[in-house]
């Protein structure tokens, strides 16, 4: 199957580490021109400068997600750029306080997160919409959770963060189908990485006096496939998802989970 994405432009937030790193090599692999979202711009510039150095193009734009001002002008810089906005795909957010029960969570950390996670989707995809509506295409990936489909006990804010995500998405995605465009979101599942080890897991092992690799056997077993979801697996998704050959499917929430939302 031939993802077609050469010369698609691809608006991606969070692309300086992790899941959002990965998903920006993916699309320049692919052939997609890369904007390249974040406030930390350094720290965007070695993910920037490897897919220059494999011949892909792109820019960097700094950007508070939080902002609205600011989304509406890396949209604007975006077109001035490259013209058009085929593809958002939007993977900047955070985890909240792990390990807290919802009485336990402070109300400023209920509001950053919210924030952070829905406000910031809402914002940029505010930005895009209308220049695709008016080019008759485009394709929205909005990166959420499978904390988000479940709910989890010591995760309140960040659940509820994700389950307004998938409201956020299913009704920019009836609202704007018929101008030719997709909006979906992937939910992955616990992701390795820094968070899941130096967090989840680091709270799992506190909790149980286990290890850490202990902790991680623990989520995998929670598992259908008795294996945690990697990097290159929601970029893979999230590549399906931005290409035609997802053309019929809109307003879904896909797990990238192993089996453990089984929604």
């Amino acid at each position: 199957m031939q993802l077609k994405l050469e010369g698609r432009v691809a608006m991606i937030t969070g692309p300086a580490k992790g899941m959002g790193a990965a998903i920006s090599k993916a699309f320049a692999e692919e052939g997609a021109r890369l904007s390249l979202i974040g406030r930390d711009t350094a720290a965007i510039e070695p993910v920037a400068d490897e897919v220059r150095q494999a011949g892909a193009e792109a820019i960097i734009i700094p950007c508070d997600l939080t902002d609205a001002a600011q989304c509406d002008e890396a949209a604007r810089k975006t077109r001035e750029t490259y013209d058009r906005i085929d593809i958002l795909v939007n993977v900047a957010g955070g985890s909240g306080p792990v390990g807290k029960t919802g009485i336990e969570t402070t109300p400023q950390e209920f509001d950053d997160i919210v924030t952070l996670n829905m406000n910031g989707c809402f914002h940029t995809m505010r930005s895009v919409l209308p220049t695709m509506i008016a080019q008759r295409y485009g394709k929205v990936v909005n990166v959420g959770g499978t904390f988000g489909m479940r709910g989890r006990a010591g995760r309140m804010a960040y659940s509820a963060s994700k389950w307004g995500l998938r409201g956020i998405t299913k009704s920019f995605a009836l609202e704007v189908g018929q101008y030719n465009i997709n909006v979906n979101c992937v939910a992955p599942g616990m992701v390795d990485g820094p968070r899941f080890r130096d967090k989840v897991c680091a709270d799992m092992a506190t909790r149980l006096n286990i290890t850490i690799e202990e902790a991680m056997e623990r989520h995998a077993a929670d598992y259908a496939l008795k294996r945690v979801t990697v990097d290159a697996d929601v970029a893979n998704a999230c590549l399906f998802l931005a290409s035609d050959a997802s053309r019929q499917i809109t307003g879904v929430d896909l797990p990238v989970d192993g089996g453990w939302a089984m929604l």
